[in-house]
């Protein structure tokens, strides 16, 4: 099996497990999402960003 590695956002360590040693919290994937040409979530992000300014 393989693992990936794992960044937690809190301390900015990384780690291979799903929650940080140091800190407690949880970790998440470093990697940005693949591109795809036919984005079927480009709709919602775009409107998501534009309710955030």
């Amino acid at each position: 099996m393989r693992s990936s590695i794992l960044h937690c956002k809190k301390c900015n360590m990384f780690t291979l497990g799903s929650v940080c040693d140091s800190c407690n919290s949880k970790t998440s994937n470093p990697l940005p999402p693949k591109y795809s040409p036919e984005d079927k979530y480009g709709k919602y992000r775009r409107m998501l960003k534009e309710k955030s300014f």
